[in-house]
């Protein structure tokens, strides 16, 4: 491995994130460059305190950190044109022998901050900056839709301007890689993001019950809907966990066979993975890890054929895939496979097996690897 500039065996890390406004995969993922790089600092645009969590304690922001709180926090949006520069002013130049970059929109911006390799690990580019289909999905009527595709324009530039500069990709799956490689003409190595697989548990003494699950937040492109009209059709019942901008519409369309618990305290959703026939993954994700951790509790997954599920899923032993295709065609594939679906064709002890090969101990293996031998070859 590569000496860090004070003489040691051991790279000084600096970490940058794209805003720690809330809580999610993307952040867990920094909380595990921290394990492995306890000493590395952390810096990012944007930060709430709401949305950082131990390991991390600190974070080296910019300016847009106050606007933010001077506005009540109430959004991130209005100051996205800005982070991009805010990005490219950060104080990393001569301090490290490595930046490891966490990006979903602008966060490579960093690459222009400093004179040290750059390994950067994407949960996507941005996908609403480049796909006008999932834009339209997010954009919330006309006025979102124009905001969002100036807002994409940016986006798009900034990523293309980057790219060329970036030491060393790492996508968060094969999907995202495929992204990567149309969007940016970069290729890219995948490692996939990690689980809190230990925190979900099997327990052969809770029965399967007679109902799907789907679960995490209430938000277009996970198209919880499509499951909602999926259960009609089929008959089934469908328990619904999570909250999210979307929920009013859902409320709408769903009928009598469909239960919603909106947000749920761990101990509630670890009991519905354990009791469910089947998890429901009706949209296209990045990654999912929802469904890993459905997995780890040996509950099979009825999941689109497209995006993080072709990287999660084994067909035929920890669940099934569904053609992907219009909304119709969709719903038709998953209903007709919640009909048929026999939850003792499947082994669970095989579901939680590979489940954990998503831990973050792997997680954490595989991203240290990957930055030592980037600083070998730098």
């Amino acid at each position: 491995m590569t000496l860090s500039h004070n003489g040691t065996g051991s790279p000084r890390i600096g970490i940058v994130h794209e805003r720690f406004t809330e809580f999610g995969g993307s952040e867990a993922v920094v909380g595990e460059f921290l394990e492995t790089w306890p000493d590395a600092p952390v810096f990012a645009p944007i930060v709430d305190p709401d949305g950082i969590r131990p390991p991390l304690t600190t974070v080296h922001d910019t300016w847009l950190s106050r606007a933010h709180a001077a506005t009540g926090r109430r959004s991130h949006a209005p100051l996205l044109p800005f982070v991009p520069r805010a990005l490219r002013r950060l104080p990393l130049r001569g301090r490290f022998d490595a930046v490891l970059i966490s990006h979903h929109a602008f966060a490579t911006q960093a690459v222009f901050a400093t004179d040290a390799p750059t390994i950067v690990y994407v949960h996507t580019p941005a996908r609403w900056a480049w796909d006008p289909e999932f834009r339209a999905q997010e954009a919330g009527g006309r006025a979102g839709q124009l905001a969002l595709t100036a807002l994409g324009r940016l986006a798009r530039r900034a990523e293309l301007r980057a790219a060329p500069e970036l030491t060393h990709i790492v996508a968060n799956s094969h999907a995202v890689a495929a992204r990567i490689r149309d969007w940016w003409g970069r290729p890219s190595t995948v490692i996939n993001p990690p689980v809190q697989v230990d925190d979900f548990t099997p327990d052969p003494a809770i029965a399967r019950e007679d109902f799907f699950l789907v679960a995490g937040r209430l938000v277009p492109y996970k198209r919880p809907d499509l499951a909602i009209r999926a259960a009609q059709r089929a008959g089934v019942r469908l328990v619904v966990l999570g909250d999210g901008r979307f929920r009013a519409q859902l409320d709408g369309i769903a009928g009598a066979e469909t239960t919603f618990l909106g947000a749920t305290p761990f101990d509630v959703l670890l009991d519905m993975y354990r009791r469910c026939r089947a998890l429901l993954m009706p949209g296209i994700e990045d990654f999912g890890i929802v469904p890993v951790e459905a997995m780890a509790c040996g509950t099979p997954v009825l999941a689109v054929d497209q995006g993080g599920a072709l990287d999660t899923v084994r067909a035929g032993t920890t669940g099934e895939y569904v053609a992907h295709g219009s909304d119709e065609h969709v719903i038709h594939g998953l209903a007709e496979a919640m009909r048929r679906f026999d939850p003792m064709a499947y082994d669970p002890a095989a579901i939680r097996t590979h489940a954990m090969t998503f831990s973050p101990k792997a997680f954490r293996a595989n991203i240290a690897d990957t930055v030592a031998t980037t600083l070998d070859n730098a």
